[in-house]
């Protein structure tokens, strides 16, 4: 069974390698391309004014490598929020102290945002300052879920904005195109880790039939998108690494 690894080029590769490591078959086809930030300046004075914070949330490992420069200190007693073990171990290794950092159990039922306000509800005071930091879609606008922000606004918190790269449409191949039409029916596995890629899947191959094609999803909402788009199996499993590995292993 072929594993279909869909996040993004550099991600993707991690997780090939991996799952060769483990003896599986596996394939990149990034369903997101990461452009850089698309307003540099707007980028830069959010580096320089990061001390004025009392917490920084980065919605994901692209969000850490966009802001955080190489060899950058983090500000004493700002605490930075992480939806997940990988993107709090990208801040480990941009510097940020382990201390300063705040994200899920490792045994939460998900790594979301509702998951990790569960560990810092509360740890803000009204009229404190927070900067979500996160992608920017094709318009160049930042976007993406609001739900963490909705809580921090109605407990008084300021919630300011930096997109720190851009999200869009990756340019296929003639030869990843044939590669995704013949897995959308020959009994791959489609690892998704994002419902912007699933949608993008649709916007790329438009009139592929899905029915017969297969997924393994690491988010309820992911699933649902899936779904969608007309996937005929659907699993979900917990994101981390094991648990990916261990659900690959049940599908056979």
């Amino acid at each position: 069974m072929r594993i279909v690894v869909t996040r993004p080029a550099q991600e993707a590769a991690r997780w090939v390698q991996q799952l060769r490591a483990c003896g599986h078959e596996a394939v990149a086809l990034p369903l997101m391309a990461i452009h850089p930030a698309p307003d540099p300046q707007a980028l830069d004075a959010a580096r320089a004014a990061l001390a004025q914070y009392a917490a920084v949330m980065f919605v994901s490992g692209n969000a850490v490598q966009g802001l955080l420069a190489e060899g950058m200190a983090w500000p004493r007693g700002v605490r930075a929020w992480a939806p997940g073990p990988a993107t709090r171990e990208l801040l480990l290794r941009s510097g940020v102290p382990f201390d300063a950092i705040d994200a899920p159990a490792e045994d939460a039922p998900q790594f979301d945002s509702e998951s990790l306000w569960d560990r810092v509800q509360g740890q803000l005071q009204r009229s404190q300052r927070l900067l979500l930091v996160r992608g920017a879609g094709a318009d160049g606008r930042s976007r993406g879920r609001d739900w963490l922000a909705q809580q921090l606004a109605a407990a008084g918190v300021q919630v300011d904005e930096v997109a720190a790269y851009a999200r869009g449409l990756p340019a296929w191949s003639v030869a990843e195109q044939d590669v995704a039409r013949q897995a959308s029916g020959d009994g791959s596995l489609w690892l998704f880790s994002s419902s912007e890629a699933a949608a993008n899947l649709g916007e790329l191959l438009p009139a592929q039939d899905w029915a017969a094609a297969r997924a393994l999803v690491t988010h309820p909402r992911i699933a649902a998108a899936v779904r969608v788009l007309g996937f005929g199996y659907v699993q979900e499993s917990r994101p981390a690494l094991a648990e990916v590995m261990a659900s690959i292993e049940s599908s056979r």
